[in-house]
């Protein structure tokens, strides 16, 4: 590395400040003030923050603690009728968006399985934006709250899926035989790691919290231990380390002491998301935006028009209003975190070539930009523009 961690650092956060500072009075996104910053900082630009790779591997961490803090937030019974409702809209809403990415590869000329990759990064919206630009009354108490979660919990599960079979491809050295084993071996891993989950909590983490609750610094260790250890048995199980981070806080959820954690754990979220969004724009090949333009573009302009019409159609299937309908398809209008890691695996293994893997993540850049601003000048958010729509 060319530079100092600390220097690079120096460079994020100072930067971060300082573009944060123009983008508030300005009354614009955060998230864009970020995603800039890395894009100017990064390797394609100024090339003063050269080990990106480093740092996505850092800002990982966020994602965790983010998953971590939204299981804590949910009652496993309640979670549990959330999801019930919500899975039919989720599974119809993803293969409506898999047609959508296909057809646009299909129209620029992909192979077919560029075509298929792009279809399937474009089925799942943003947890960090979808959560992010929630307010916090509308994530706990509300049902718009209640349908966002569930539907991108039930895209993260779909997600993980795909990510399993891809990382089947890219790590295989046997037979297909053998990927069908360890495909299997991980499903049947989950259960069980939420049954220890919760034994675990019961019988021996809530006993310790009970015990030495006094003392604040043992019960922030002790929640971030058993967030990144359960995601770390998770990720060694062939699961992700964002659903071990989740069952971890959904385990906890049922105890009092679950908010309390859930507000100590926020500012160390933070700081690892102003380093995934530095990531993602420090990670853009500028030189490919002559090729990648028109398609990217397409993409993101048909993702940001047509999730919302999809989503309220579903709903209204299920009884839900129109302006209900309207506001969860506009929050969840843009493409994932997820769809990054998708493009990046299926490049690795060689499944698709440099340029589809930058129309993912040209696509994704530019719905995570304009769905935000969609978001905060229409709807109730922490960062809205207007004082009147600004929630915390």
């Amino acid at each position: 590395m060319e530079q100092s961690l600390v220097f690079s650092f120096f460079l994020i956060f100072t930067g971060a400040a300082a573009f944060a500072s123009v983008a508030l009075y300005t009354r614009q996104p955060l998230l864009v003030a970020y995603i800039v910053l890395g894009a100017i900082l990064g390797p394609y630009g100024m090339s003063m923050v050269s080990d990106t790779e480093l740092l996505s591997d850092i800002s990982h961490i966020g994602i965790i603690f983010l998953l971590f803090l939204l299981g804590l937030d949910m009652q496993p019974s309640h979670l549990l009728h959330m999801l019930k409702k919500a899975t039919l809209v989720a599974i119809v809403s993803s293969i409506l968006f898999f047609m959508i990415g296909y057809a646009v590869g299909y129209l620029f000329g992909y192979t077919q399985t560029e075509n298929m990759i792009i279809g399937i990064a474009v089925m799942f919206s943003s947890t960090i934006i979808g959560i992010k630009l929630l307010p916090t009354t509308v994530l706990h108490h509300r049902h718009t709250g209640e349908l966002v979660v569930g539907l991108l919990l039930l895209q993260d599960i779909i997600a993980i899926l795909v990510l399993l079979f891809l990382y089947s491809g890219a790590n295989q050295t046997g037979t297909s035989s053998d990927a069908m084993v360890q495909f299997a071996t991980t499903f049947v891993a989950l259960p069980l790691i939420i049954g220890g989950a919760f034994v675990f909590v019961k019988y021996v983490l809530l006993k310790l919290i009970q015990k030495f609750d006094r003392f604040h610094e043992y019960i922030f260790l002790l929640a971030i231990g058993w967030c990144l250890g359960l995601a770390e048995i998770a990720s060694l199980a062939g699961l992700s380390a964002e659903i071990g981070a989740f069952v971890a806080g959904v385990s906890v959820a049922t105890s009092p002491i679950s908010q309390y954690i859930a507000t100590s754990l926020k500012p160390l979220r933070d700081f690892f998301l102003i380093l995934f969004f530095f990531s993602i724009g420090a990670s853009f090949n500028l030189s490919l935006v002559g090729l990648i333009a028109v398609p990217a573009i397409i993409l993101a302009l048909l993702v940001l028009g047509l999730k919302p019409v999809i989503f309220r159609f579903l709903l209204s299937r299920i009884s839900e209003s129109p302006q209900l309908g309207w506001e969860v398809g506009f929050r969840l209008g843009q493409i994932s975190e997820f769809s990054l890691l998708i493009a990046y695996i299926a490049a690795g293994a060689a499944m698709i070539g440099e340029e589809a893997s930058h129309v993912i993540q040209a696509t994704a850049i530019l719905t995570f930009l304009l769905s935000s601003y969609v978001v905060i000048f229409n709807f109730p958010s922490p960062i809205a523009v207007s004082d009147k729509l600004r929630r915390d």
